[in-house]
């Protein structure tokens, strides 16, 4: 008798987010043959003021369905990596991708919307306001990864960064937590610790007499 293989949590997760990413690509095309195609031949004198609103209704879609496509992208980027990374890591790689995911989406919408060089143009400049917007957001979040994946150092190690001393509690997607010698915390900004110089102390040793 056949012993059944266990599927690690991460795999059957994953693939769960990959089929309902193609399902959200089939919907937002069935959805919009529908709306497109299809739906016009049926309002027969509303045709005309159909017609008009509808670019209006197609923003929407690509609005929801972008989303929705970008969410489930991300998740299973998340849980591909949690096959090797830990859930912090995997947490600030899917923070970035829907940082990006979403403000692409927001240009594209906005350039589309135009149209001509109009949209090009517009898109371009709604790309630049929402990058100068997330500048340092998503560069926190990418430097939180480099702390991840390069680990210079590790939660529970001594550390002097940025101006601030103590013991590190704990490395988030924009933030590594230090606990200060008189039990505060101090949350310092992830791009300040890649561009500071970090001083790892020595753990202490009792030494007997």
């Amino acid at each position: 008798m056949l012993q059944e293989l266990e599927v690690p949590e991460e795999v059957s997760k994953s693939g769960r987010h990959l089929l309902k990413l193609i399902l959200w690509v089939i919907g937002y095309i069935i959805t919009s043959i529908l709306v497109n195609i299809h739906l016009p031949n049926f309002l027969g004198a509303f045709k005309e003021t159909y017609q008009e609103y509808l670019p209006y209704l197609n923003i929407g879609l690509i609005f929801a369905f972008g989303y929705f496509m970008i969410t489930a992208f991300s998740n299973l980027m998340y849980w591909n990596l949690r096959l090797k990374y830990p859930h912090s890591t995997a947490q600030v790689v899917r923070n970035v991708i829907k940082l990006i995911g979403i403000g692409a989406l927001i240009a594209l919408v906005a350039g589309g919307s135009a149209g001509g060089a109009a949209g090009v143009a517009l898109g371009g400049f709604v790309g630049m306001v929402v990058g100068f917007a997330t500048q340092k957001v998503l560069g926190q979040a990418i430097a939180g990864l480099f702390l991840l994946v390069m680990r210079p150092f590790k939660i529970g190690d001594k550390i002097s960064v940025a101006g601030e001393e103590g013991t590190v509690k704990n490395i988030t997607t924009f933030f590594t937590v230090l606990e200060k010698d008189d039990g505060d915390l101090a949350l310092i900004p992830n791009n300040n610790v890649i561009g500071g110089k970090i001083n790892i102390k020595k753990p202490e040793t009792n030494k007997s007499e």
